[in-house]
């Protein structure tokens, strides 16, 4: 028997017969874990690059008071996060406060009255219905109170984008067209950053002038390439996402453009002032070695999603993605078919947890949600994707979406622990 076996089970009680179908699990995907350790080096020396190119020094690491004028360590902390995206300009701040912020200053910062906007790959992430119109009260100040028109495109049966539907729905109007990286709460494959780049150059070739945006909430480090080196012309993420590397304490950026990130910047600050002013609360460190951390992260959380998938895979349970497929974000979506085991599930996860180890998840009233959602998050960080989580609404047909993990052993105990509570209430044999 392994140490770590005999630790896991004399010390944390883990039962053996668990520890059984995660070991055979792991076996078999050994192969697949080099493939992503060959994209976690390409992008580990990407973003060193980055770094060296612009010349990161200690005093960057400083920050100023007042209005932030001419705050070296902003600016280049900025200027590495466009270059490594191949952008024009970026914002990056803490006073983003997560990523539907950061999509919010995207869409109404560059969208005006009359403009139409069309999400191609179905349904926004819930949390934006509200900020675009689609739910929520007329007069709180969404898009459609502004006088934005909003279409959807369902995406194919295969998941993929469909094209030929894309271009019946674009008209003289339309000013965006919004791809969404990653599922969300959605049973779909994950966008790759092949097919965006592939709907971006369809789009372009209907009208040049629409803008292409992405959603790249939880793809980051995934590819070697981002969505705004294949045609995306701006992009929006979280910094306690991927990117963050788990070190980053808040904020959120938007990459793209130059007209467009000033159009943004408007919307960030003020008209006139844009992104010359706004402090960065000495951020500046965490930001950055947060993201020189991220691929290394980005790598343990993508092996962890894999190995639950087919832990699960191999119980019987439907799981999106599979463990064989190609992945464009960390979000690994189980089908438990029950209440029961999205709560287990969830206890599995939080007793996993670093932090808050000893809480019982429960269901509550999340804004922005129509149904209750049940998470396990024992973070650093409150409300960090890229640490272990597990999380979902309570409705049919009981779906937990996984994601996080700063190492791989940490997400390999949350698989193990949501494996040892199921099993203890009988949920998996």
């Amino acid at each position: 028997m392994k140490k770590t076996d005999k630790f896991l089970i004399d010390e944390l009680n883990i039962n053996p017969v668990i520890l059984g179908y995660v070991n055979e699990a792991e076996s078999q995907l050994e192969s697949q874990y080099k493939i992503l350790d060959d994209v976690t080096e390409f992008n580990q020396y990407k973003v060193l690059g980055a770094l060296q190119k612009n010349r990161v020094s200690d005093k960057h690491f400083s920050w100023n008071t007042g209005y932030g004028y001419n705050d070296s360590g902003r600016e280049t902390v900025e200027r590495v996060f466009a270059d490594l995206f191949g952008t024009e300009d970026a914002i990056v701040r803490p006073i983003i406060v997560n990523g539907t912020h950061a999509l919010s200053l995207t869409l109404t910062g560059i969208l005006r009255p009359g403009d139409e906007m069309i999400y191609c790959t179905g349904g926004p992430y819930d949390t934006l219905e509200q900020v675009i119109g689609i739910k929520g009260n007329p007069g709180d100040g969404s898009l459609k109170d502004f006088g934005v028109t909003y279409k959807q495109v369902e995406l194919k049966e295969d998941g993929t984008i469909d094209l030929e539907a894309l271009e019946k729905a674009v008209t003289d109007k339309t000013k965006m067209v919004c791809m969404q990286r990653a599922t969300g709460y959605g049973w779909r494959k994950s966008m790759s950053v092949d097919e965006m780049g592939e709907c971006c150059r369809f789009v372009k070739s209907i009208n040049p002038d629409i803008i292409c945006m992405a959603d790249n909430c939880y793809g980051e480090f995934l590819d070697t390439k981002e969505p705004t080196e294949v045609g995306v012309d701006v992009m929006a993420g979280s910094l306690i996402k991927n990117p963050g590397g788990g070190l980053a304490l808040t904020g959120g950026y938007i990459a793209g453009r130059e007209d467009l990130i000033k159009l943004i910047s408007y919307r960030l600050t003020t008209v006139g002032i844009g992104k010359e002013c706004g402090l960065t609360f000495g951020q500046t460190r965490p930001m950055l070695q947060g993201l020189f951390m991220a691929p290394k992260v980005v790598n343990g959380a993508l092996k962890g999603a894999m190995l639950c998938a087919r832990v699960f895979e191999n119980l019987g349970f439907e799981v999106c993605p599979g463990s064989e497929d190609v992945r464009s974000d960390i979000i690994q979506c189980v089908k438990l078919e029950s209440a029961e085991g999205m709560r287990a599930f969830c206890e599995g996860i939080q007793a996993a947890a670093p932090v808050d180890s000893y809480v019982t998840p429960v269901p509550w009233d999340m804004p922005g949600y129509d149904d209750q959602v049940i998470m396990a998050a024992g973070a650093f960080v409150q409300g960090s994707s890229i640490e272990l989580s597990a999380d979902g609404p309570l409705r049919e047909p009981y779906i937990v979406y996984f994601q996080g993990g700063l190492t791989y052993e940490y997400s390999k105990i949350g698989v193990i622990k949501a494996l040892q509570a199921m099993y203890s209430k009988g949920l998996i044999k």
